[in-house]
Order: C-alpha cells, then structure tokens, then sequence
C-alpha cells in the first residue's frame, strides 16, 4: 500500500504547459491556489512513469495501434472491480472521453433532437449538445437533506414532451459528488426503455468510489439496458493521466457501433498516440496498489474539508460519495456568482469553479477540487475561513 507521505509531497507544476497552473489569476495579497480543473496534484502511479520512460528511451514515437493486451487489461479491470464483463468487440478507443460522448450523439441523434442531461452537471454536457445543434433539455436534481436526487417525475415528463431521444447521464456525478444506487438507476433504465431513449453515460469518475457506496455501471443492470447504453470510460482521472488523452467507449449494440465507427472515422482522428497506449497497459496491470492509497488519502481529504465546513457553518461541504470534485454550498452568504468567485478568489486566493458554470441551480455553490497534498487543502480551508 501506498503511504500518505507519497501524497502529501508538494510539486512544482509551473511552467509545465499544465492548464491549472497557467496564467494564474492574481489575489490581493498571496500567491493563488489553483483548485478549479479536474486534474490532480499527484504524481501519477511509478509503474506508469517508468512505462513512459521505456517508451521515450526507445526513440522511435511513430503511430500506435491498440493490441489484445490492452483490451484484456481493460476488460480485467471492469470485470474485477466493477463485476461489469465486456466483450472485446464492444470496445473502441477514443482520444478522450467527451469526444466519445461527441461520436455517440451525432451518432443516435440528427439535429434538433432532443437531449435531456441533469444539472448541476460537468459543463461540456450542455455545450456538446448545443454545439452539435442539438436541443437541450434540462432535468434539476433536487437537493434533500444535503444529498441530491433526481427528480424522476419530471425527468420522465421532460422525455415525453420534448420528445427525448437521448439521455447523458453523469455516473458518478460530476459536480455533485453523488455515487448513484442501483436502485437509481434501474428507475432511470426503465424510463429510458419505457420511451425509446438512449442512454449514453459518462463514468470517468467510476473509480473514484468512497467506502460504503458502490458504483454499478448502469449497462451491467439487464441485457436489455445494454444494448440501449453507450459507455464512456478512461483511466486519465483515475490515473492523473488525462493530457496523455486515452479512453474508451463500450457499445454492445453492433448497430450502434457501426454509426459511431462511422462517425468516428469521418473525423480521421482515432488512434491513440504511443505514449497513452503503454501509459494505460502500466495504469491497470501495476497500479491498483497506488489506485488504493489514493483513494484513502482523497477520503482523509473529504474528511478534513466536511469537519472545516459543516452544516451549520456559513459554508457547508456537502458528503461525498466519490470523486474529487466537492461541492460547496455557500446560500448562506447570500452573494451572486460573481461576487462569490471575488470572494474566493481575490480575497481568499483560491481559485475554485464557480457552482453557476455547472447550470442555472448551480447559483450560490462552488466546486473545490479536493485532489492535492492535505497541506494544501488545510491552507485553502484556513484562507476561505480567514476572509468570512
């Protein structure tokens, strides 16, 4: 097992080309803590380091191809941890995992469609769907009792009279933090069937599950759902390898598949470059042991940030269930968007995503990436707690 000290090491990632660090946003007395994007401040797992070091001591960096050892490493992994069996045919590789989501909505949508996602949400969401001119339709979690929950009434109500043709599913939630029971997400599958609607989930963050939750991919529940489901899955946040731009897409449906190879295909960018193809083989054959550590070390984190800012207190950090991302509810201050990112930013110096990017009832809440050395977190904890 990986000790603690291996993550509570500080590194200097100025003038790393690393976008968290670049063109840093200036406080009024002290230098910025970048804790916004979702890329963590640890160093990636030794075995992967060292695969990269072998690749580059080669001297040769010509074009990659995927071979069965990759896709056997990847089909262990899920099968092992998740008990989610994929079939090697079901498997194509995608330069990451938006793109992938990208692929799948030209692929079961034409414009104007329909496509309904749950907000607060990763932001790319609303903007692919806008972007392929698509129409978007937002379904609001609810938030009860410091927990969010989705809203299955309207959720199923927005499907029917927008004639929704698909749903993009955020498993686990990003920002949110929720890990999704299974009992969630047979509800969701049976709307879903119920009225035609795709699936296509996004479960970047599957590894990323807290003791006492479990995350159940949502195309693992019945036949019948798989072959309505499009899955995106990547190791580069599990990981911290999200720049070497490798992940995967699990299509159980060989006409589903079809269209998205085709849409894939048309855009001549597909293969994943040498670097990530040896950096994920490394990832899930010899760092499960890393994987473990940091994950203890990320729930200490949680930890720390929910006794900082409890219930009562003018800022709560509301339970995570996984993920790195936190989600902090500051209504309690009664300030607008703008004036909360000045507050935090400028006053505090901590640079945090502001909760209103993620969607209109993301108003009053900040996302705090939690994924650093504790030090650093205690710092940004006692700099927030200063300025109020």
């Amino acid at each position: 097992m990986f000790d603690f000290s291996f993550f509570d090491e500080i590194h200097d990632r100025t003038n790393t080309s690393a976008i968290k660090y670049t063109d840093l946003p200036e406080a009024e007395k002290m230098p910025v803590i970048p804790m916004w994007i979702a890329d963590m401040d640890f160093l990636s797992a030794p075995a992967i380091t060292e695969a990269l070091k072998r690749t580059a001591d080669h001297g040769i960096y010509g074009y990659g191809e995927i071979d069965d050892e990759y896709k056997n490493l990847v089909i262990d992994w899920y099968n092992r941890r998740m008990g989610w069996k994929i079939e090697k045919e079901e498997l194509l590789t995608m330069p990451g995992v938006m793109f992938g989501v990208t692929m799948a909505i030209r692929a079961l949508t034409k414009e104007n469609d329909a496509v309904l996602i749950c907000q607060p949400v990763y932001y790319p969401f609303s903007n692919v769907v806008i972007n392929n001119n698509r129409k978007l339709v937002v379904n609001e979690l609810v938030l009860n009792n410091g927990r969010y929950e989705i809203d299955f009434n309207d959720f199923e109500e927005k499907i029917i009279k927008e004639n929704v043709k698909v749903f993009l599913f955020c498993s686990p939630h990003n920002p949110v933090a929720r890990v999704w029971e299974k009992e969630e997400l047979e509800k969701i599958a049976e709307i879903c069937l119920k009225h035609n609607v795709y699936i296509i989930s996004d479960e970047i963050h599957s590894d990323f599950i807290f003791e006492g939750s479990k995350h159940t991919p949502i195309s693992a529940l019945s036949e019948e759902v798989k072959m309505k489901t499009v899955t995106c899955i990547a190791p580069s946040k599990t990981f911290n390898i999200a720049g070497l731009q490798a992940s995967n897409i699990v299509i159980s449906d060989e006409k589903i598949r079809e269209k998205i190879l085709k849409e894939r295909t048309a855009t001549c960018y597909h293969h994943l470059n040498i670097m990530s193809i040896e950096a994920v083989k490394a990832a899930y054959k010899d760092s499960e042991e890393w994987l473990e550590g940091m994950l203890k070390y990320l729930k200490r984190n949680a930890k720390v940030l929910r006794e900082a800012f409890p219930e009562d207190y003018k800022i709560t950090a509301l339970e995570m269930d996984g993920t790195y991302l936190a989600w902090l509810d500051c209504r309690k201050l009664n300030l607008s968007g703008e004036e909360l990112s000045e507050l935090f930013l400028k006053k505090a110096g901590v640079w945090l995503h502001n909760g209103a990017t993620f969607g209109e009832c993301g108003e009053g809440f900040m996302r705090m990436n939690i994924a650093c050395p504790t030090p650093v977190l205690e710092e940004a904890i006692s700099r927030i707690k200063s300025v109020l």
